[in-house]
């Protein structure tokens, strides 16, 4: 038989086993577990594309109009001739209107900030295009060009609407009048 020392010892030990194990559970009457807030990082993050809505203007043209082809046709026939031949005289138009319509930009857009029209034409030359920004009447407006191929000019307007979503506007170039 054990001894009444040992006896007791066990009783204490137990007793102090319930107290430590059972009394944090009894006294918590809210039930609440402290738990760590860990932030996980997501395997794949949520991207999604804020795209800035940018106000397009419609571009300014001239009232001027100027044929695309400054050539005009004379036809003379000869009715006294026994061949029957057709004389045909072509003449160039020697205008000082030649230097005017000799190239073809695009406006892409008018911007309000011109920040983020700089960043877009840096974003534009670093794909290759040759673009510029030209301040008017309080916005920036962005320029492609120019070019003297209006086929090049109207490709390029169809890759650049894919690119910016913008629906860009093919204007003749006017070096003379800027």
């Amino acid at each position: 038989m054990a001894s009444r020392f040992q006896s007791r010892l066990v009783g204490t030990v137990v007793l102090v086993a319930l107290g430590v194990i059972i009394l944090p559970d009894i006294l918590d009457g809210q039930k609440s577990h402290y738990k760590e807030d860990v932030a996980s990082i997501p395997l794949k993050p949520d991207v999604e594309q804020k795209t800035e809505q940018y106000q397009i203007l419609e571009p300014e043209t001239d009232q001027l109009s100027v044929p695309d082809s400054p050539v005009s046709v004379q036809e003379n026939t000869d009715e006294t001739s026994a061949n029957d031949t057709v004389a045909v005289q072509v003449q160039t138009s020697s205008d000082s209107d030649d230097f005017q319509s000799s190239g073809w930009i695009i406006q892409l857009m008018a911007l309000k900030n011109s920040d983020n029209a700089k960043k877009l034409v840096a974003d534009l030359q670093k794909r290759g295009y040759q673009a510029h920004t030209k301040q008017e009447n309080g916005y920036t407006r962005v320029i492609i060009g120019p070019d003297v191929s209006k086929s090049k000019m109207e490709r390029q307007l169809a890759e650049l609407e894919k690119i910016t979503g913008a629906k860009g506007q093919l204007l003749k170039f006017k070096p003379l009048n800027p």
